[in-house]
């Protein structure tokens, strides 16, 4: 699947967002979001930007952009700010709900940059945020560190290819583990929050099983193993019923972020 992501460079024209030493939002937010494209179309994805100039756009105006465009994926690049400048660092990532793809890509992105060397403050659910309520397909928001820390900026600056490169790698990865797969695998829970299925997952993996955490609908699936028959996934599933797993064999006909179908 060819997928198109709507990178948006956050603010822009006299919207300067946050400010710090005369560093100003909008320049960083542009800057990363074109490194980070020019990463994503070396490896062939169709980037298109809302903006790559200084040119402001509302909120509305930039989730427009992309439902006009029939986008597959909108990442929205900030700097956070606090009150009091030094108070805080990190990075974070903001979604509509903690759902789906995006919920994953988040995490992702999230270790990726925490391996460059900032503080990793998690996901936050901002239902009002005009990007994220008004895009139609999976959208994110990424605070990569406070604009009024020096140690983030210094990261930002000094590592910037390194930074490009770990948000590029979260995209990317998500989206290959999103790629449609064929056989059966084996489902043995299934999550409204994710720490739940990263725990079974744990559990699953150090028993010595090949397992994945697949976004379904609303939920978090935990399944085991993709083979090719269903024979096959048969006997997986005898083995896990039998340490105590509740089970059901699923065809993997579709992208895993879409609608499985069950088997019996």
């Amino acid at each position: 699947m060819a997928y198109r992501i709507y990178l948006d460079p956050g603010h822009g024209g006299y919207d300067n967002g946050a400010q710090y030493n005369g560093r100003k939002e909008k320049d960083d937010a542009l800057q990363l979001a074109l490194a980070v494209g020019q990463i994503l179309s070396q490896e062939g994805f169709d980037v298109q930007y809302t903006r790559t100039t200084d040119v402001y756009q509302s909120p509305t105006e930039k989730a427009q952009i992309a439902n006009r465009n029939d986008a597959d994926l909108f990442v929205s690049f900030h700097r956070n700010a606090s009150a009091i400048p030094g108070t805080y660092s990190g990075v974070q990532t903001l979604l509509y709900d903690d759902s789906g793809m995006k919920a994953y890509m988040a995490r992702n992105i999230n270790q990726e940059l925490e391996g460059v060397g900032f503080t990793n403050l998690g996901v936050s659910v901002r239902p009002n945020l005009a990007v994220l309520r008004q895009t139609k397909m999976p959208a994110l928001l990424l605070e990569v560190g406070f604009i009024d820390n020096d140690n983030d900026n210094a990261i930002f600056d000094q590592e910037f290819n390194e930074v490009a490169q770990a948000i590029a790698r979260g995209i990317i990865e998500t989206l290959r583990e999103f790629q449609p797969r064929t056989g059966y695998s084996v489902q043995t829970g299934l999550f409204r929050n994710y720490a739940n299925a990263q725990y079974e997952l744990e559990r699953l993996e150090q028993k010595g099983y090949e397992a994945n955490i697949v976004p379904w609908r609303d939920y978090f699936a935990v399944r085991v193993g993709i083979v090719d028959t269903l024979e096959d996934a048969r006997i997986l599933e005898r083995e896990l019923n039998s340490q105590g797993y509740d089970t059901l064999i699923v065809k993997e006909l579709e992208a895993p972020n879409q609608s499985a179908t069950q088997n019996p």
